[in-house]
């Protein structure tokens, strides 16, 4: 019986242990990190309990025989970050082009952002 109990509270602490290294890890490494460039269309703070900020930024789109085909994609930015919160929202204001340069996470948890693409810095960018 002492030998299972003991197994028992190992088997306890491997569970425990590798389920908060593999939260850790998912949380906070990068998967990919890049940047998109385009005119920001939408920012907000939303959520019931959990407020994230979200947004899409219109990349662009392509020439077709009907017009033209708008591209959008949608980011998170991480609440702690207002100055890239600021930047963002004086760049919709005033309606400029913008590069953003992001980290995608591995997962998307509901409490940080809609997405798996955080933004970590924003340009703006003069188009002529």
């Amino acid at each position: 019986m002492k030998l299972f109990k003991k197994i028992l509270w190992i088997s306890l602490a491997v569970v425990v242990l590798g389920t908060a290294g593999f939260f850790t890890f998912a949380y906070n490494v990068e998967y990919s990190t890049g940047f998109r460039a385009g005119k920001i269309t939408k920012f907000t703070r939303k959520g019931y309990i959990f407020k994230t900020y979200e947004g899409s930024v219109d990349v662009g789109g392509i020439n077709s025989s009907r017009g033209m085909v708008s591209s959008t994609w949608d980011f998170s930015v991480d609440g702690s970050r207002k100055d890239v919160i600021q930047a963002i929202e004086k760049a919709m204001l005033d309606g400029s082009h913008v590069k953003l340069s992001y980290e995608e996470k591995f997962f998307q948890f509901f409490w940080r952002g809609d997405t798996k693409y955080f933004i970590t810095k924003v340009e703006s960018h003069d188009v002529k």
